[in-house]
């Protein structure tokens, strides 16, 4: 089953490879989607596929890269949108 989900991501998540991080493991993982940095210093991302694959990325962004520190993981789970076929750092 396909699913869509929206993730703000706090803590030391900017200047430190965190957006590179993410969108090598959605490509790696099959998802679509997109990473941007935000002006409050959150990294905001959507992601898209299996639900399976979702699951397993949300995990992965729980530890990020050795450089980031994830303090917090605001998750909110969307209807599919079927229009992206890859996944962009913004």
């Amino acid at each position: 089953m396909t699913v869509r989900v929206h993730v703000l991501v706090e803590g030391l998540v900017q200047g430190v490879g965190f957006r590179w991080f993410v969108a090598r493991l959605a490509e790696s993982s099959g998802l679509s989607g997109y990473v941007r940095n935000l002006m409050n210093d959150q990294v905001e991302l959507e992601a898209e596929g299996d639900r399976s694959l979702v699951e397993q990325f949300l995990k992965e962004l729980r530890i990020g890269p050795r450089s980031a520190h994830v303090a917090q993981l605001h998750i909110e789970w969307k209807e599919p949108l079927h229009t992206e076929r890859r996944f962009e750092i913004r």
